[in-house]
């Protein structure tokens, strides 16, 4: 071991922030529960099971150090579950969550080495391979059940119809969607406590978020400047990728984290408004990810010890 490196040394853990973040998703598991039912406990409970056991067995099996104490693969099955409707089978739950952990997570390294978002690439497997397991979005209790599910806000916004919510309702939750990211006041109350805790990187939320709305309103779906804020906002996963997905702790730089955020919400911004896809979170994240060695390889860095020339 270099003992003259430099390092730097703290209190906070890896299994104390993933319990912060845990903490965090608390609301909008609640609020997920309350407006689609036990389902959405239940999911989010067998989610967060599966990433754990995944983890371990594969830990076992490969003999390597078993690290399920650090509570990582715990956060991976909760967000899991909150990206994804409340109606969607226990056995595709499963599949995304053994994927995640195994194949995006240990196989690149285990946490801190892994190349992309695990839950997001989760969600990835199940759009691509079996997309009628995400596609259905049920209607919140509170609302009147004349149908089995419903198009999301942003899904009848693509097709040039009118959802029929109210923006208090986008902000509560009371509108078809993913079971945690459907109240963006509850998703904001658990990014207060991590900002309280300061476990995320505010500056690359902010700029994320107000990237995809700058764009999507300056191109908007009946010309320049036509397009609508808050519906972009509150109507889909924007602030749940932003304030829980895209933070990437493998980044020292502080523009390293900025210019990921950037490329995300340009991303993000384009599928909204150009894509058939009506959302685009997801993959504007992944992508990121993915970018995200090239941009450290590219990004100078200052040498300890040296003085920067003028």
């Amino acid at each position: 071991m270099n003992l003259t490196a430099p390092y730097l040394r703290t209190n906070r853990t890896t299994r104390s922030v993933m319990l912060d973040v845990c903490i965090a998703l608390l609301p909008a598991l609640a609020g997920g529960t309350y407006f689609f039912g036990l389902r959405a406990l239940w999911l989010t409970l067998f989610s967060a099971a599966v990433c754990v056991l995944a983890e371990f067995l594969f830990q076992k099996l490969t003999r390597r150090a078993v690290t399920v104490g650090d509570c990582s693969a715990l956060v991976t099955g909760m967000l899991i579950a909150l990206n994804l409707p409340a109606t969607t089978p226990f056995w595709a739950v499963g599949v995304a969550g053994v994927f995640s952990i195994v194949v995006v997570k240990q196989m690149f390294g285990g946490i801190g080495s892994n190349f992309a978002n695990p839950a997001l690439m989760g969600r990835l497997l199940l759009m691509v391979v079996w997309p009628a397991t995400v596609m259905q979005n049920p209607l919140p209790r509170t609302l009147p059940q004349d149908a089995v599910s419903s198009a999301t806000v942003l899904n009848a916004a693509k097709a040039g119809t009118e959802g029929g919510y109210t923006f208090w309702q986008m902000l509560i939750g009371e509108i078809p969607g993913a079971l945690g990211e459907t109240s963006k006041i509850l998703l904001l109350i658990g990014f207060a406590y991590l900002c309280f805790r300061k476990v995320v990187n505010v500056e690359a939320t902010a700029v994320y978020i107000a990237s995809v709305l700058a764009l999507t309103f300056v191109f908007g779906p009946e010309g320049l400047f036509t397009g609508h804020i808050l519906m972009n906002l509150l109507g889909g996963g924007l602030i749940l990728g932003g304030c829980f997905m895209l933070t990437d702790y493998v980044f020292v730089s502080r523009r390293g984290k900025l210019f990921c955020a950037l490329i995300a919400g340009v991303i993000t911004a384009g599928i909204r408004i150009f894509g058939i896809y009506p959302e685009g979170v997801c993959l504007g994240i992944l992508t990121a990810n993915c970018l995200a060695g090239l941009i450290s390889m590219l990004e100078h860095r200052h040498v300890y010890g040296k003085t920067e020339k003028a």
